[in-house]
């Protein structure tokens, strides 16, 4: 049987050094210090927070034997124009009822070129 090399790391570290430059081969500890630490830690605590988050957004109730996530019923979306007063399920109307609280009729009647004026609070009178 052979006698193993007791230099064969070493020549094997020098190799990878060669080939890769220094810090392939440096103890990972060597540039770690307290403030390295410290900003790791609260990273952790960040990424853990996060988690926490998602997974309480994901939770399942259960409401007459089904589960239903807490997201979907934390949801309140508005499907009623503040203008005509009328309910709407067409997907076309969930953009202008998200930014301009209007259907997509009354947005090219009273919003359309006016959207400044919309923004800073008027209202067409009630009786339209």
């Amino acid at each position: 049987m052979k006698k193993p090399d007791p230099n064969y790391i070493a020549k094997l570290e020098q190799a990878i050094a060669k080939q890769y430059g220094k810090v392939a081969v440096q103890n990972p500890r060597g540039n770690w210090d307290d403030e390295k630490e410290r900003d790791y830690l609260q990273q952790l605590k960040d990424l853990a927070k996060k988690e926490n988050k998602i997974r309480q957004q994901s939770e399942k109730i259960e409401i007459d034997g089904v589960h239903v996530s807490k997201k979907t019923l934390s949801r309140n979306p508005v499907r009623t124009c503040s203008i005509c007063e009328t309910y709407s399920m067409k997907p076309e109307d969930d953009v202008y009822m998200s930014k301009f609280e209007c259907c997509k009729r009354c947005y090219i009647t009273w919003v359309e070129d006016r959207e400044e004026r919309w923004k800073s609070g008027w209202r067409p009178p009630p009786d339209n």
